[in-house]
């Protein structure tokens, strides 16, 4: 996957707009302030574009995405990649903003690699922020030798015997995923309800995969890889052959240096009103990390409310412009 301007750590870069974040928002954030005339810089702490999208879920199927049925996640990131180029943003991965001052004419951002950033708006589109994967408590130990957090690719599970836990989304559509992969696939969950979107769980019930409820995972056994699992439930305590194990039990996240930037936060989200604005004057914010009434946290949700920051922050950026940049679609 190519990207634009890698900047050398310890100097300065000047943009019009600065976005923290380079997932799928992110990405959409610097096409669309491209679309406006404004230059763009890009930080993540990432090394590659996509956000959560390319370090968990490059091949999971996306299935909220306006005009697509279904759309593998790297093919998203690679669309969004190729049309945030247009733009021709200066991309600074691998760093983490830290510290954040806004001033009368601008916002100057420092990056942990000691780079300066001056911009006239910021736009926060950092998603759930840092993350990690939530522990398997009988799982310790076992990372890298057949316990897995996340599936970043389907081959290594082909003619294995597999284990997923959890009831969300992700342990869903990997055990969805997987089915047609692995020699077999046995999803465990605590509870007898999911978490899931109801059309996953009619696939999963309707698939060749087994599901075990009101159960969970005591002990993983093998002489130095993963070889079988004990699942308690009912009762009993039944011996799984297992291979591969995914424990997709949700991830704990951070807002780490964010938090200390004098934004107003609700539960480790940014408060932002009708316009994506923050309490801080010149920055906004999009996508999941943004917290308003009636928010719905979704991909298609965070094209929108990235539009609408640009498109919102564009008159501070470029004073007498105005907010409605006129349709896309119409000619000069």
């Amino acid at each position: 996957m190519s990207t634009a301007t890698v900047q050398d750590p310890g100097g300065r870069v000047t943009v019009d707009l600065a976005i923290v974040g380079a997932g799928p928002t992110g990405l959409f954030a610097a096409y669309y302030a491209g679309f406006r005339g404004l230059s763009v810089a890009v930080v993540d702490s990432l090394p590659e574009l996509g956000g959560q999208i390319t370090a968990m879920y490059p091949e999971k199927q996306i299935l909220d995405v306006a005009g697509f049925p279904s759309v593998k996640g790297r093919d998203l990131v690679e669309g969004l990649v190729a049309q945030a180029a247009t733009a021709d943003p200066t991309y600074l991965l691998g760093r983490t903003a830290t510290d954040l001052v806004s001033h009368d004419d601008g916002v100057d951002l420092t990056l942990d690699d000691r780079t300066c950033l001056h911009a006239l708006a910021v736009l926060v589109t950092a998603g759930i922020g840092t993350f990690s994967p939530r522990p398997l408590p009988a799982g310790d130990g076992w990372q890298g030798r057949g316990l897995d957090f996340f599936v970043p690719s389907f081959a290594p599970y082909a003619g294995k015997d597999v284990v997923v836990v959890g009831g969300g989304d992700s342990a869903l559509d990997w055990a969805i995923h997987l089915e047609p992969v692995a020699r077999s696939v046995t999803l465990v969950h605590r509870r007898a309800q999911f978490r899931a979107h109801e059309r996953s769980v009619a696939r999963l019930r309707s698939s060749s995969a087994r599901i075990v409820t009101d159960a969970e995972v005591v002990e993983l056994r093998g002489e130095g890889w993963l070889e079988e699992v004990d699942v308690a439930h009912d009762g009993d305590t039944e011996t799984l052959a297992a291979q591969q194990l995914v424990a997709a039990l949700g991830f704990v996240a951070d807002l780490g240096p964010i938090q200390r930037w004098g934004i107003e936060t609700e539960k480790r989200h940014i408060v932002v009103d009708e316009r994506m604005a923050t309490t801080l004057p010149r920055v906004f914010a999009a996508g999941d990390v943004a917290e308003h009434p009636g928010k719905v946290r979704l991909i298609a949700v965070g094209f929108g409310e990235a539009a609408t920051a640009v498109n919102n922050l564009v008159p501070i950026v470029q004073p007498g412009a105005h907010v409605f940049p006129g349709h896309s679609s119409e000619g000069s």
